[in-house]
């Protein structure tokens, strides 16, 4: 076998690298680590060794060399919901612009036992910090040890005690959507919350209920979903009886799209005869009859934000940022109108 069938026998190497751009080893190290005294041409030339070669790092022995894995490892819910893909990608965008691997770590369940499992496969990665993209309702004593140990960043409001903080206000974002509602001439707006247990449902429907307080308006009972489409046809079947619900305010665009079902099934006319508001401005919700007013999330925007606070932390290891709240806006679509006069028939 000769030199050149040797080498295609097996992964090409730093030294094969070298050899075919006329350079030394170590400045092809140089090159990989984006060391800064190297010139441009030779940088040219060792990253179009690396291509022709198919030329990977290897990552063990990397992290041996610099006490870095260059992975950043994320936590998230088992789902299916648009909301946990558009954080992970933006957190995959960010991590590998920066050069990071991502590696992720899904929980079936938001049980406190099923959460600490998940930190405890990524710590034994030795991931270099973890993104923790599920809600965390109730921490342990084994939460709090992993993520003392390992740089940590929570979103979705959760915190434990060293963690940094990213979250989505949605407090803001049910006054935004309530206010709304009240703004166009509704006498109340009813509201299909999502599961309880999980954070996001409880500050917006929070900030549902504060608006309607804080307008004098007495809140109607609220319903509950499970961020499904189904679950919005099967309240949507409960509020679209009730003659006096002329607005609803729904957790997720998903449910919002099965509670438009369920009202056209009724015979009540979006925006016509009720007014709906969604929540997280998928895209789906601009190509729905009717396109649905809903609140948009920076769920990309938060991914890239958590990755950029944990790639600061060995700059800045004795710092701490503090909690960060992002603000969701108000998209208006053709899902809200004035309610009709009283008394007001329908139109042939």
């Amino acid at each position: 076998m000769g030199k050149q069938e040797a080498r295609a026998a097996r992964q090409p190497g730093m030294r094969d690298v070298a050899q075919l751009a006329g350079v030394s080893a170590q400045t092809v190290s140089r090159v990989l680590a984006n060391h800064p005294n190297v010139q441009e041409r030779t940088r040219a030339k060792v990253l179009s060794a690396v291509q022709q070669l198919g030329y990977r790092r290897n990552n063990a022995a990397r992290m041996l060399s610099s006490g870095l894995s260059r992975t950043i490892g994320v936590v998230t819910l088992q789902t299916t919901f648009y909301s946990r893909a558009a954080v992970t990608a933006g957190i995959e965008y960010a991590a590998h612009a920066a050069g990071y691997a991502v590696s992720t770590a899904t929980t079936a369940s938001l049980d406190t036992s099923a959460i600490e499992a998940a930190l405890s496969r990524l710590a034994d990665q030795g991931v270099d910090g973890v993104i923790l993209s599920v809600p965390l309702i109730h921490s342990s004593p084994r939460i709090e040890q992993l993520t003392r140990a390992v740089p940590t960043i929570t979103i979705d409001g959760s915190r434990t005690d060293t963690t940094e903080v990213i979250a989505i206000d949605q407090a803001y974002a049910a006054r935004l959507a309530t206010q709304h509602l009240l703004d166009l001439g509704h006498e109340t707006v009813w509201h299909i919350a999502g599961p309880e247990q999980w954070l996001e449902a409880a500050g917006r429907r929070d900030g549902w209920r504060e608006t309607l307080e804080a307008a004098g308006r007495a809140a109607p009972p609220e319903l509950e979903g499970d961020w499904s489409p189904a679950s919005g046809y099967r309240n949507g079947l409960i509020v679209g009886r009730i003659p006096d619900a002329t607005a609803v305010f729904v957790a997720s665009d998903e449910m919002a799209f099965g509670v438009i079902r369920a009202l056209t099934e009724l015979g009540r006319r979006v925006p016509e005869d009720v007014s709906l508001v969604g929540m997280d401005d998928i895209d789906l919700a601009a190509y729905c009859t009717p396109p649905l007013t809903t609140i948009a999330q920076p769920f990309a925007r938060t991914g890239e934000l958590a990755v950029a606070q944990l790639l600061r932390r060995p700059a800045d290891p004795g710092g701490t940022a503090g909690p960060q709240n992002l603000e969701p806006v108000l998209v208006l679509r053709a899902s809200t109108a004035p309610p009709r006069a009283r008394g007001a028939g329908r139109t042939s």
